[in-house]
């Protein structure tokens, strides 16, 4: 008998320890029926340290945090993390919502030293599937160790989040551009040169540019920001608007065909990678006092694509290849320091290709993501795969919102224990997103909202 043979079974290994597997592990740790391990190859939680500017803010309010969705009693709310530091009644007298983005880093370091199933330096390099017992192999390096590990477990969750993305122009440019998840690892040195260009749309993009105009009379560098939306769009934030995550809504979105989910991902971009309002005035007060003596060494190109990039190891600067996408022209811009913050995108791990088989897969070769977050063939009931933050293209742009974690994780554990553990949400919301069942008119009672069968 192999040492493999004799391993513990457990009900569920969770690959990845960002917020969404973190919140998992919470909420499973009261439930004495599921036996689960969470592995992640960081020494410790780290959730987008180079973005932990000092006043950067979550776009989600305190609610959103690791539980108290799902459970509002739990012990590992952030509410009760504020009370065990001390800082209650000061988050209380500041009466702000939002989180502070490193608060909420140490709030999640905080979590995830009271978990027993947590295990850091751990780099899950393969994952096979023994026939022999319907069990999952999960083999992974300790780093801390220097030892090779294996863990038998019933089921997997996959949370290994998104990786920074590089524009395609940009790849093996050579030089020190920066991706803006890197920031503040390398923002001293970047502002020792004499031209910086910041591209990309989003939330990052603007506060690194915000960053960067701070101290610009004191850097004395030219600093550009391209982004190729045709202006800054604001975080859609309206109440209504809001309503659209929601179980309601991803009902709705699952239901629609492949092609048209694509399509509403491409327009819905705004609903949650868009700007704080606050940060975009705050852009132009600051843009306003700079330039009371003069112009500011700083340019705003909206509706600008990046098509083409090089870089000059002799002169140290890059060449973006850009295009005014309304007028069709393109030109050129030369900078010494470049930032991407170009965001992230999923990519399958590769330590799930001994799996191919056993998971369901759609035509443009993406997870085929169930209803339940289920990527399984279903050809081994009892042997489930489950993602977190794998699914936009099924289940909408809500997939990355903190604020819908605490409900997939309900969903999740749900399939895990065969019942419902924490109370399901199903309708939320106030207004109808799918047409009526049936033909109804405004003096008779609406139709009954068609359930999704396993949300």
């Amino acid at each position: 008998m192999s040492t493999q043979d004799t391993l513990p079974v457990h009900d569920f290994v969770a690959i990845g320890l960002g917020p969404f597997n973190l919140g998992l592990a919470c909420l499973t740790e009261p439930i004495e029926e599921l036996d689960g391990l969470f592995l992640d190859d960081k020494p410790e939680f780290d959730w987008h340290s180079g973005m932990l500017l000092e006043d950067s803010t979550l776009q989600t309010p305190f609610m959103s945090d690791l539980v108290t969705l799902a459970d509002p009693t739990s012990p590992f709310s952030f509410l009760n993390y504020l009370k065990e530091i001390g800082r209650l009644y000061a988050f209380y007298i500041r009466e702000s919502f939002y989180p502070l983005r490193a608060e909420y880093n140490d709030y999640c370091r905080w979590a995830a030293s009271k978990l027993s199933s947590v295990r850091f330096n751990h780099r899950v390099t393969r994952v096979e599937f023994d026939e022999r017992d319907g069990t999952y192999l999960v083999h992974a390096d300790d780093s801390a160790s220097h030892e090779q590990r294996t863990y038998r477990a019933r089921r997997l969750v996959l949370g290994t989040g998104t990786p920074p993305h590089i524009p395609e122009p940009c790849q093996g440019l050579g030089g020190d551009l920066i991706h803006n998840s890197r920031y503040l690892d390398t923002k001293s040195a970047l502002q020792e040169k004499s031209s910086i260009a910041v591209v990309g749309s989003g939330q990052s993009a603007a506060e690194i540019y915000y960053d960067l105009l701070q101290d610009i009379d004191g850097h004395d560098y030219h600093l550009t920001w391209v982004t190729r939306s045709p202006r800054f769009f604001p975080l859609e934030y309206t109440k209504l608007t809001l309503e659209m995550t929601s179980p309601e809504y991803v009902d709705y979105f699952y239901g629609l065909p492949s092609e048209t989910r694509d399509r509403l991902n491409a327009s819905q971009k705004n609903l949650y990678k868009g700007i704080n309002t606050e940060l975009i005035d705050g852009i132009f007060d600051l843009l306003y006092q700079k330039s009371r003596r003069g112009p500011c060494p700083t340019r705003l190109m909206t509706n600008t694509a990046l098509t083409d990039a090089s870089y000059d190891p002799r002169s140290g600067s890059y060449t973006l290849g850009l295009r005014q996408e309304e007028q069709k022209q393109d030109f050129s811009l030369t900078a010494e320091g470049l930032v991407l913050a170009t965001g992230y995108r999923y990519r399958t791990p590769e330590f799930l290709s001994p799996l191919t088989d056993l998971i369901g897969w759609d035509e443009q070769g993406r997870f085929d993501v169930r209803r339940d977050y289920r990527i399984d063939s279903g050809a081994s009931p009892g042997n489930e795969i489950f993602v977190q933050n794998a699914e936009l293209h099924t289940h909408g742009f809500v997939t990355p919102d903190l604020g819908m974690a605490a409900y997939r994780n309900s969903c999740i554990i749900r399939e895990l224990l065969g019942r419902e553990y924490y109370p399901v949400e199903r309708s939320i919301a106030f207004q109808d997103f799918a047409a009526p069942v049936a033909d109804t008119s405004p003096d008779t009672a609406p139709a009954t909202r068609k359930e999704a069968p396993t949300a």
